[in-house]
């Protein structure tokens, strides 16, 4: 299980939202660029990266902190307000390894099913399955729907994703620990790898989350808040399955 840190852009500062409310930011007074060799060093070779503006606004907004944090030798998956083609193409070109659509697919399914089996984009998306209360929402979390993460799951099953980004938004940001059921029930249903967010806040949340069948964990405001070591988080999250 990988460790992805995450690296939220607002106003080309790193912070994090609470529950996904713009309403309610906290900021970190600390460069991306510096932030993200910080978690290099640490160990990480995935970040998480969020273009806070994009997802609100519907188009990108920190391409140019997306580039300058691809230069520090991270794999990059990124969202927020990819919205077309142009837009998953600019996020690869600017350093990029995934790119996460999320509004736009559910808004539009069919453009979503054709673009995912562009050839050029094989295995380079992933979609971004945020959840409140296990119903999906949109537009940077401002817009529920009446959609349920699991069906989304369940039609997907044959695509060629690279993974599916699952966030319980109201875990996000609280450090009140991750919705373990929510997660369990989600991937055990996914035939496309998982990437899960939201509320992790301590090793034993790494470990509970490494038994489960993830492809990674996005860990942010614990990392920032420091009450959870990013080294101590990758070897756990590292070790075989007998323990080594």
């Amino acid at each position: 299980m990988e460790i992805l840190p995450a690296i939220d852009l607002l106003g080309g500062k790193c912070v994090r939202l609470v529950q996904g409310r713009y309403d309610r930011v906290i900021e970190y007074e600390r460069d991306p660029v510096e932030v993200a060799n910080d978690f290099r060093e640490s160990g990480a070779t995935w970040l998480h990266v969020v273009d806070l503006e994009g997802a609100r606004t519907g188009s990108l907004v920190n391409t140019e902190a997306l580039n300058r944090i691809a230069a520090t030798g991270a794999r990059i998956e990124f969202g927020g307000g990819v919205r077309d083609r142009a837009a998953i193409q600019t996020a690869l070109d600017a350093g990029a390894q995934r790119v996460i659509i999320g509004t736009r697919a559910l808004e539009d399914w069919q453009w979503f099913k054709d673009v995912v089996q562009r050839r050029e984009f094989l295995n380079r998306l992933s979609l971004g399955v945020d959840a409140r209360l296990g119903k999906l929402a949109t537009h940077g979390w401002t817009q529920d729907t009446e959609r349920t993460a699991i069906e989304l799951a369940e039609e997907v099953a044959n695509w060629p994703l690279a993974t599916i980004c699952y966030t319980d938004i109201g875990r996000d940001g609280m450090l009140l620990g991750p919705n373990i059921d929510a997660i369990r029930a989600f991937s055990a249903v996914s035939a496309v790898p998982v990437v899960a967010a939201g509320g992790v806040t301590d090793l034993e949340d790494v470990r509970r989350l490494a038994q489960l069948n993830l492809e990674g964990v996005v860990i942010g405001r614990a990392f920032y808040e420091k009450t959870l070591d990013l080294r101590n988080a990758l070897e756990v999250a590292h070790r075989d399955d007998d323990g080594r």
